[in-house]
């Protein structure tokens, strides 16, 4: 029994890349014609490609039944299955969306090297070989060879490829971009991943601690195809997983539950600086002079993906003259794929039908442009297409962010308030106890989850009452005011000791007569909820240089810069701008021992310290303000 619970859960993670979760089927939306409809309209073939080195890798195909015409074909390659496996068993859907498949496409997908029933090594987020020679291979040659093999060998193809996929398939998407095939001519790369450093796993050198269960997903190693699962997940035994992680302090404790053949998690825990092994599998710093049409899509509420979409999409429109554009939405990671009407994150609802409106108005329109329609690039879509969170609307951008942005500097003053008015020769602080042994939770929940969601937009009055929490709040707003792109927490903090973490939150006070909706779990209310708008933290000793770790000089004042993403949220007349500063956030990251140690998962138990921590009150919080 437990065995299948775990699989289930990590069904519930991959799923955004396959299909909609057990738990969403049953408020799924989907008709009976519809799961049926891949089936009645579709001939399923599945083959081997193979690469230039004599590798194979295992494609489905799935090609519309009515051949009086011919289609272009939509490839996503996944480190998450191509299942079901078997010409004869469809699943209920094919494609990017309902619309797509229903219009008709070639859709392919792929397992990629190394797993599943696909030959070869698995690399996780394996390096891009600028200049390739021989039969050196990469994702962008295994694009390559798969693109030209689908193109010269599949029926009715009218030799337009595109590509999408979300999570680690959209890492992929962002990686055909790189294969210079001329048959790809658009590519949607979803909550796609940049940098391991820096997305999932890592955030600004903290590890992801609630992910340190799935590691082996990414990191046990198959030797041949195979169409069943080969990795098991770690017995933790417990639905607390705050008490499970605290029992489990130092990180040296949970090496008993993998060993060495977790291989990604042994990188992990080699690796703890910005060094040659994160950087060569960056994927960002090679998206320069693309050719393709690009949409990259992304969910304001995503815990694992935030840093990919919007790079992705930043450094292609600096450094590409292609058409390029952005989507994000109120979603968590891959709300916009499934087919569920009322969009809901936590316990805030947006809107309904926000998914759908993606699937027809612009995910399918981008397609059907460049892959069916004349590619002149005037798709009738804007540049920047992005949800207010917080006016919860649509708007439409020429570029993002916005160019009718300013920053303006909100100050945390000594009295816990946060106003524009400057503070010069201020060398007052507030100060609180930090205790590595009682961390702050990321959330109230008592579940043990692999990748969080709905602490996204969790409420923090839990966090704010307490004493190892700094809460800083503006005055009720007059008027609306709208945030537009990112955020800088400019600090000027000290320690007692010689290292910590800084956390940053920005968050949406709401008025007190705001009434309940039925999303609210039961122990809370709407009335002065505290929701989050976006957080994100620092390893302090990552202040200076992400390649060179250095210590805090125990209490003396020091500047710490921490940049939280992008953010489109409208703090309505009548709410508060609240911001919160903590250095723990359990177990989302693991409990610095605030005792300086060169490599985290050495740490020993002696060496977690409680600490004093100071912000001083000439720290600032850069917010990007539309006019």
């Amino acid at each position: 029994m437990l065995k299948n619970y775990i699989v289930a859960l990590f069904i519930a993670f991959v799923v955004v890349s396959c299909k909609d979760t057990k738990q969403d089927a049953a408020k799924n939306t989907e008709t009976t014609e519809e799961n049926t409809f891949a089936k009645e309209n579709y001939t399923k073939k599945e083959v081997m490609i193979e690469m230039r080195d004599g590798i194979k890798l295992h494609t489905t195909i799935y090609s519309p039944k009515d051949t009086s015409k011919s289609y272009p074909m939509l490839l996503k390659r996944t480190p998450y299955s191509c299942r079901p496996y078997g010409e004869d068993k469809f699943p209920s859907r094919v494609g990017p969306n309902k619309y797509l498949m229903e219009e008709g496409n070639i859709m392919v997908y792929q397992d990629v090297r190394g797993r599943w029933n696909s030959e070869g090594v698995y690399d996780n987020m394996r390096a891009f070989i600028p200049n390739k020679s021989g039969n050196e291979t990469d994702e962008a040659s295994d694009t390559y060879d798969t693109i030209e093999w689908l193109i010269n060998n599949v029926e009715n193809n009218n030799g337009n490829v595109g590509t999408y996929g979300i999570s680690y398939p959209g890492f992929y998407t962002t990686y055909s971009l790189l294969s210079g095939h001329p048959a790809l001519k658009a590519a949607s790369p979803q909550a796609c991943i940049g940098d391991f450093f820096f997305d999932d796993f890592i955030h600004n050198g903290a590890f992801l601690l609630s992910y340190w269960r799935i590691t082996s997903l990414f990191g046990n190693m198959k030797t041949e195809p195979t169409k069943e699962s080969w990795y098991t997940f770690a017995d933790v035994g417990t639905e607390d997983q705050y008490q499970f992680f605290l029992d489990n302090m130092p990180l040296s404790k949970l090496n008993t539950y993998y060993d060495s053949t977790n291989v990604f998690l042994e990188q992990i825990k080699e690796h703890v600086t910005y060094d040659d092994f994160w950087q060569s599998r960056g994927i960002i710093q090679h998206l320069k002079d693309i050719k393709p049409a690009v949409m990259t899509v992304g969910g304001q509420f995503d815990a694992e993906d935030l840093y990919g979409p919007y790079n992705t999409y930043k450094h292609i429109e600096a450094n590409s003259n292609n058409y390029n554009t952005v989507v994000f939405g109120p979603w968590s990671h891959g709300d916009w794929s499934r087919t569920k009407d009322r969009q809901v994150i936590g316990n805030i609802h947006f809107g309904d039908g926000i998914s759908d409106y993606f699937q027809k108005e612009i995910e399918t329109k981008f397609f059907n442009h460049f892959l069916k329609g004349n590619a002149d690039g005037n798709t009738g879509l804007p540049e920047a297409h992005m949800f207010d969170t917080g006016a919860k609307k649509w708007f439409s951008f020429e570029s993002w962010p916005p160019e009718n942005t300013s920053k303006q500097n909100f100050y945390l003053h000594p009295n816990e308030s946060l106003t524009q008015q400057v503070q010069k020769g201020i060398q007052t602080s507030s100060d609180f106890v930090s205790d590595p042994k009682k961390p702050v939770p990321y959330s109230e929940d008592i579940k043990f989850v692999f990748t969080p969601r709905k602490y996204m937009t969790d409420d923090q009055r839990f966090a704010s009452r307490r004493p190892d929490v700094l809460t800083f709040e503006t005055e009720v707003l007059e008027d609306d005011m709208t945030l537009a792109g990112d955020i800088l927490a400019k600090l000027n903090v000290s320690t007692s000791g010689d290292a910590a973490d800084w956390i940053v939150k920005v968050v949406d006070v709401f008025p007190s007569d705001l009434e309940n909706t039925d999303d609210v779990q039961d122990h809370l209310k709407l009335s002065n909820y505290h929701m989050m708008v976006r957080s994100e933290v620092l390893r302090g000793r990552f202040r200076n240089s992400m390649t060179n770790p250095e210590p805090f000089a125990p209490n003396a004042k020091t500047a710490v810069n921490l940049k939280l993403q992008d953010v489109f949220h409208t703090f309505k007349k009548g709410h508060k701008i609240q911001v919160q500063i903590q250095s723990t956030f359990f177990p989302y990251i693991d409990a610095n021992p605030q005792t300086y140690v060169d490599n985290i998962f050495e740490a020993k138990e002696d060496d977690f310290k409680v600490q004093t921590h100071k912000v001083y009150h000439d720290s600032s919080v850069e917010f990007t303000v539309l006019k």
